[in-house]
C-alpha cells in the first residue's frame, strides 16, 4: 500500500483566511482517523495498530488527550520516553498527529494537593476526582500547572515531524462549564465591571428595583446560586454569559503558549455542536482557533439524521463555511445513552460524509482501539473488541478509501444557499429561563423542526450564527429569536428592506440584550417590521391544540398561540386559527415590504408564525413562504425529502453530495457531472464507485457492476448511501425580486 497522504493545516495570518491568500489552509486530501490512546495499551500493540492504521488509511491521530498523569506522574517528575516513542512510531508510517495538551482531566496529586481546584455546584456541592474535567475554569491554582504542563509539551514536540496541530484540552466545558465557586465569583464581578463599569450600570441592566436586589458594592455580587426563589433573570443571563467567557478566556491561554513557542503549528479545540450542549457560544469562540473542530455523536430518534446534519451545518456555519475538522464521531454504539445501539450497514460510512458534505475536511472517530477497561470500554471504536476481523474494521477500510476518492473534495468550501436559519445563543439561553410563559418550549428543537422542514421540501438552507451577514440569502428564519438588541433589529429590517423574506416564530424579538422586555406589546422589537401586535401570549397546556388552516390544509399548533392582531395594511394572513381560544384570529402573517423605485425597486416580506407545528406541520408553511420567495429545490421533485443535497465549491467546481436518507435504494435522474463516490446508472451499464467498497454483483471490495434497464445518467443511491459528483460550478444566482419570482 502506497504511504497516507499527509494531514497539512498551515498556520494563518488570521483565522479563516481565504483560499490562496498568504497562509491559507492547504488541502492534501480528505483527512482520516480518531483519537489514539496508546498509554491504556502494552507496547507490543502499538506495532498492530499501526499496522492497521496503514491498512484503514488512518492519516492523522488525536494523541495524549487524556494523559497528564502519565507525563507527569507527580509535581516534580516527567516522563515523556512512552510518549517520544510513540510519535516517533507514527512519524515513521507516514501518520501525522494532532497532539493534545492533556489538560483536560488533572491527575490525583494535583487534587490531592490542591482540593480547592475542584468545581462547585450552585448548591455548593464539590464535583470530586474520579471522571474527568475535574477543575474550575477560573482556578488560579489549576491554570499555573496546567499552563506549566502546556509550555513542557510546546517546547519539547514543537518540532516533531509528526505534529500538524495543538488540541486544547478536550471538549472545554462538557462538565464543567457552570462552577459556582467562590473563584467562579470573582472572576464573575471581575467580567460584569468589565462589561457595565459601574455598579449604577449593572443596577439598571439587572432591574435590581426589583425584589429589594439593588448592590451597593462589588463584593455583595454572587453567581446564581441556589436561592430561596428564581434568581434574577438577567443575573442568570450574564452567567451563561460569563461562564462561555471564562471557557473562552482559558482556551486563549493555552493558544497564547502554543503561538509564543511554536508559531508554525495551528492550534484548534473540538467543540460540541450536537443536541442540548448549549453552555460554550461557539459562534464567539471561533476566532480564538486556527480551524475549527467538531465532536458529534447521533442522537437516537425520528430526527436523528435531521440533527447531525443540522450540527454538521452549524459547525460550517460558525467556521464561516471554510473547511474544519470532525475530531470525533462514533463508528458504531456509544456508552453513555440510556440504550446504545450499534450502527446499521451504510451508517457509518453515511453519517461520516454527511459532516463532509457541510464542510468537514477530516473524519475522525473516537476512539482507535476501543478501550478493554474504564468508562468507555463499551464505546465503539474504529477497531472493536472483535479486531480485525470484523464488518465494522472491514467498513472502517472501506471509508478509508472513499475518502481517499474523495480527494478533490478537500479545500472546498460550502457552496451558500439561497435560504439561511439563524441560530442565536442569547436566544436559545434566554428563552428558556425559569418564570416565562411556559417551561415546555425548546429552542434547538424549535430551529432542528425547521431544519426538517427544509430537508423535506429538498431545499438547501444554511444553519448560521446571528452575527452572519445575511445579506446574500433570499429567505431568512430566525425561529424563537428572543433576544433582539436594536442593532439585530436594524440588520433584519435592512435586510428585509432590500428585498430579503425574513420568517419569525412567536417568542421572538421580545426582549432585548438585557432581557428586559420592549414595551407596547409583543413581538417587541420585530412588531413594526412584522406590521403585527400581540398584547398578551396564550400558552397551550399539555394536550392542549389549535387547529391553523393554511393553503387548504389543517395544520395543529401545540406548545404556544397568541391573540394576534393585524396592524398594517400590507399584512396578508396565510393561515388562522379555526379552533381554540383563538379561532378566527391570524395565526401565520406576512408584510410585504416595497423600497425604492424603478429599476431599483425591492420587494421583500416579513412573516410571522404564532404557533409551534412541528417538523411536520412546517412543511406546508414553509413550502409556501419559499414560494411567496422564489426559492425552488435543486433536487427532482421525485426524491425530494428522501434524499439531502449539500454542495461545495471550490469556485471551479460543484461537488454535490446526495445524501440517502431511508433505508431503501433511491434513484435520482438526470445528475451530470463525475462521480466520485456512488453508482451511476446507464441502459448498458457503467462504472460504480460505492460508499461501502462493494458493488451489486461484484465480489467483496471491488468497485465495479453493470446494471441493466435503468435510466441514462441516473444515480442509483444504496440504502443509506452517499453518492458525490462533481460539476462544473454554478453561479450562485441574485436574489430574487418576488415581484417577478411569482
Amino acid at each position: 500500500m502506497s504511504s497516507p497522504t499527509p494531514f497539512r493545516w498551515l498556520r494563518r495570518p488570521g483565522p479563516h483566511t481565504p483560499p490562496g491568500e498568504p497562509g491559507a489552509y492547504t488541502p492534501s486530501g480528505l483527512s482520516y482517523g480518531a483519537d489514539y490512546n496508546p498509554d491504556q495499551w502494552p507496547r507490543e500493540v502499538w506495532d498492530e495498530d499501526v499496522r492497521l492504521m496503514r491498512e484503514a488509511g488512518v492519516t492523522v491521530v488525536s494523541l495524549a488527550i487524556f494523559s497528564w498523569a502519565r507525563i507527569q506522574p507527580t509535581e516534580d517528575t516527567w516522563d515523556f520516553a512512552w510518549l517520544d516513542d510513540a510519535m516517533d512510531l507514527l512519524h515513521a508510517h507516514g501518520i501525522t498527529v494532532d497532539l493534545a495538551t492533556a489538560t483536560a482531566s488533572p491527575p490525583p496529586w494535583l487534587t490531592t494537593k490542591h482540593p480547592e481546584v475542584l468545581p462547585q455546584t450552585r448548591t455548593g456541592e464539590t464535583l470530586w476526582p474520579g471522571a474527568r474535567q475535574q477543575w474550575r475554569p477560573t482556578s488560579p491554582v489549576f491554570r499555573e500547572h496546567a499552563l506549566r504542563l502546556v509550555e513542557r509539551m510546546a517546547e519539547r514536540y514543537g518540532d516533531h515531524p509528526a505534529l500538524v496541530a495543538w488540541h486544547v484540552s478536550n471538549e472545554l466545558g462538557c462538565h464543567n462549564v457552570y462552577d459556582f465557586s467562590d473563584d467562579a465569583a470573582a472572576a464573575f464581578r471581575t467580567w460584569l465591571r468589565d462589561r457595565y463599569t459601574t455598579l449604577d450600570a449593572l443596577n439598571a441592566a439587572w432591574g435590581t428595583a426589583f425584589w429589594s436586589q439593588r448592590y451597593s458594592a462589588w463584593e455583595q455580587v454572587l453567581p446564581p446560586r441556589l436561592a430561596a426563589s428564581h434568581p434574577n433573570p438577567t443575573q442568570q443571563l450574564d452567567f451563561k454569559r460569563f461562564s462561555s467567557d471564562a471557557l473562552r478566556q482559558y482556551l486563549r491561554a493555552e493558544a497564547e503558549i502554543l503561538r509564543r513557542v511554536t508559531p508554525d503549528v495551528p492550534v484548534t479545540t473540538n467543540f460540541m455542536v450536537m443536541g442540548e450542549t448549549k453552555g460554550m457560544d461557539y459562534a464567539a469562540w471561533a476566532d480564538e482557533l486556527d480551524f475549527v473542530s467538531n465532536d458529534h455523536y447521533v442522537l437516537p430518534g425520528p430526527q436523528a439524521l435531521d440533527e447531525l446534519s443540522f450540527s454538521a451545518n452549524l459547525t460550517g456555519g460558525i467556521a464561516r463555511h471554510r473547511p474544519w475538522f470532525l475530531m470525533e464521531h462514533s463508528t458504531s454504539a456509544v456508552n453513555w445513552q440510556p440504550v446504545n445501539v450499534a450502527k446499521k450497514p451504510g451508517e457509518l460510512a453515511r453519517d461520516s460524509l454527511t459532516h463532509v458534505a457541510h464542510g468537514a475536511d477530516a473524519v475522525c472517530y473516537f476512539q482507535w482501539r476501543q478501550s478493554a477497561a474504564g468508562a468507555e470500554k463499551y464505546h465503539s471504536g474504529m477497531v472493536p473488541h472483535a479486531g480485525e476481523r470484523s464488518r465494522l474494521f472491514r467498513d472502517v477500510v472501506a471509508l478509508g478509501a472513499t475518502l481517499r476518492d474523495l480527494a478533490p473534495v478537500a479545500g472546498s468550501t460550502q457552496k451558500p444557499a439561497r435560504a439561511a436559519i439563524v441560530f442565536d445563543w442569547d436566544s436559545w439561553w434566554t428563552s428558556e429561563l425559569d418564570s416565562h410563559p411556559t417551561d415546555r418550549l425548546r429552542y434547538r428543537q424549535e430551529a432542528l423542526d425547521w431544519y426538517s422542514a427544509f430537508l423535506a421540501l429538498g431545499v438547501r438552507a444554511d444553519v448560521v450564527p446571528s452575527a452572519t451577514d445575511l445579506a446574500t440569502y433570499d429567505v431568512v428564519v430566525a425561529p424563537v429569536l428572543h433576544v433582539v438588541p436594536a442593532g439585530l433589529r436594524d440588520r433584519l429590517t435592512a435586510f428585509v428592506e432590500a428585498g430579503g423574506h425574513l420568517v419569525t416564530t412567536y417568542f421572538s424579538g421580545v426582549v432585548d440584550q438585557d432581557d428586559h422586555a420592549w414595551l407596547g406589546g409583543y413581538p417587541g422589537a420585530l412588531r413594526d417590521l412584522l406590521g403585527i401586535r400581540v398584547e398578551e401570549f396564550a400558552p397551550l397546556l399539555d394536550g392542549e391544540s389549535a387547529t391553523v388552516e393554511l393553503a387548504g390544509e389543517q395544520l395543529e399548533g401545540t406548545v404556544w398561540t397568541e391573540p394576534v392582531d393585524v396592524v398594517d395594511p400590507d399584512v396578508e394572513v396565510l393561515g388562522w386559527y379555526k379552533t381554540g381560544e383563538q379561532a378566527g384570529r391570524a395565526a401565520v402573517t406576512r408584510r410585504t415590504v416595497r423600497t425604492g423605485d424603478g429599476a431599483g425597486a425591492r420587494e421583500g416580506s416579513a412573516a410571522y408564525v404564532s404557533t409551534r407545528f412541528g417538523r411536520q406541520g412546517l412543511v406546508p408553511v414553509l413550502a409556501r413562504l419559499l414560494d411567496d420567495a422564489g426559492v425552488r429545490s435543486e433536487l427532482p421533485a421525485a426524491v425530494r425529502g428522501d434524499v439531502e443535497l449539500a454542495v461545495r465549491t471550490d469556485g471551479t467546481d460543484d461537488f454535490w453530495f446526495l445524501v440517502n436518507r431511508t433505508a431503501r435504494p433511491v434513484e435520482v435522474p438526470d445528475v451530470a457531472g463525475d462521480v466520485l463516490a456512488g453508482r451511476r446508472l446507464t441502459a448498458s451499464g457503467t462504472r460504480a464507485v460505492t460508499t461501502d467498497g462493494t458493488a451489486e454483483g461484484t465480489a467483496e471490495g471491488t468497485a465495479e457492476a453493470t446494471v441493466e434497464g435503468t435510466a441514462r445518467g441516473a444515480l442509483l443511491l444504496e440504502p443509506r448511501g452517499v453518492a458525490v459528483v462533481r460539476r462544473p460550478a454554478a453561479p450562485t444566482p441574485p436574489r430574487n425580486n418576488p415581484a417577478t419570482a411569482r
